[in-house]
C-alpha cells in the first residue's frame, strides 16, 4: 500500500481504515484524525505518553496506513499544514488551550527546516567568502532587514568591514553603488518579494562581487543572481513571514564564521566582551557575558 502524501488523503484512509483496527490501534489512529495539528509538531515520545501507548504502537499504526515509520506520517503532517497555515486555520483547527504550544511547534518547524536546508558545504563556502571580502554588504527591506541587520551587527563584532543597505532615504541601488567585485553581499528576502531589491542583487552580480541570498524557497527572484542561496523556514499564521528560522540561520553561519577566523576571531570577541566591562553603560553585578 502506499502511503499517503496529503493530510486529506491521510484523514480518508483512516476513516476507512478504522474500523478494521484493534482497539489500542484504533484509538491511536483516531487521535490523529482529530489532532492533526498537534500530533505534526510533537514528538513520538509526547505522543506516546499522552496516549499512554509504547511509541512501538505508534510506528505500528503509521505501516498500517502504508508508511515506513512514524517520522514519515508526522512529514506528511506537518508539511501540509505548514503550507495551508493562515489565521482562519488556526482559529479553526487549534484550541484556544494548545494555542500558544502550536504556534511554539509551528516555529520549531521553521527551525528544523532551516537546518535540514543547510548542507555543510554552504557553510564553508560562506565563510570563505565573508573572510575574503573586501567589505561585506547586508542588505533587506521591511521584515527582512531585521535579518540583515543582525547579519551586520555579527560581522561588525567580528571585526569585518560591513555595510547595512535597508530602505531609507536613499534606494538601495544608491547605496550599493560603491560595492566592487571584492566585496560580497548577504541580502535578505522574505515574501513578499521587492522588485528594488531584485534590481539591485543583479546589478551587484554583474559587477561580480559574490552574492549570497537568504530566502524563503528557489523560487524567490533574487535566487537567479545568486552565487550562494541559502533557505529557511519562515512560516508564520499571523504576521506574514516569521524571522525565527532566518535568525537561526544567522546565528549558526556567523558562529561558523567566528570559529573560521581563528585568532582574529578570538581577538575580535575578546575585544567586544571588554565593553561589558564599562560600568557607564552596564551594571557590574549582574555577571554580563559576550
Amino acid at each position: 500500500m502506499n502511503a499517503p502524501e496529503r493530510l486529506p488523503e491521510l484523514h480518508d484512509l483512516i476513516r476507512k481504515k478504522i474500523g478494521d483496527f484493534p482497539t489500542k490501534t484504533r484509538r491511536v489512529a483516531e487521535y490523529i484524525l482529530t489532532n492533526s495539528t498537534t500530533v505534526a509538531f510533537r514528538s513520538i515520545s509526547e505522543t506516546a505518553a499522552r496516549l499512554s501507548v509504547s511509541k512501538a504502537q505508534l510506528v505500528r499504526v503509521a505501516r498500517m496506513l502504508g508508511f515506513d515509520g512514524y517520522s514519515d506520517l508526522k512529514d506528511v503532517l506537518k508539511q501540509t499544514l505548514m503550507e495551508q497555515v493562515n489565521p482562519s486555520f488556526i482559529a479553526e483547527g487549534i484550541q484556544r488551550s494548545e494555542l500558544s504550544e502550536s504556534l511554539c511547534r509551528l516555529e520549531q518547524a521553521n527551525i528544523e527546516a532551516t537546518l535540514k536546508q543547510l548542507p555543510p558545504l554552504s557553510i564553508v563556502k560562506f565563510c570563505d567568502a565573508a573572510k575574503k571580502a573586501s567589505t561585506i554588504y547586508c542588505m533587506g527591506w521591511g521584515i527582512s532587514a531585521l535579518v540583515a541587520e543582525w547579519f551586520y551587527t555579527r560581522f561588525t563584532e567580528l571585526g569585518l568591514k560591513a555595510v547595512l543597505a535597508r530602505r531609507g532615504s536613499m534606494s538601495l541601488p544608491e547605496q550599493t553603488r560603491a560595492l566592487e567585485d571584492t566585496d560580497m553581499l548577504v541580502v535578505c528576502e522574505l515574501p513578499s518579494y521587492v522588485i528594488e531589491v531584485t534590481e539591485a542583487v543583479e546589478k551587484i552580480y554583474n559587477k561580480g562581487a559574490f552574492v549570497v541570498t537568504l530566502t524563503d524557497s528557489p523560487a524567490a527572484p533574487i535566487c537567479k543572481t545568486s552565487h550562494l542561496a541559502l533557505y529557511a523556514g519562515d512560516t508564520s499564521p499571523t504576521f506574514g513571514s516569521s524571522i525565527l528560522g532566518p535568525m537561526f540561520l544567522v546565528h549558526v553561519l556567523t558562529s561558523a564564521l567566528a570559529f573560521n577566523l581563528g585568532e582574529d576571531g578570538k581577538t575580535a570577541l575578546a575585544e567586544q566582551k571588554e565593553g561589558l566591562a564599562d560600568e557607564r553603560v552596564y551594571y557590574p553585578a549582574y555577571g554580563l557575558r559576550y
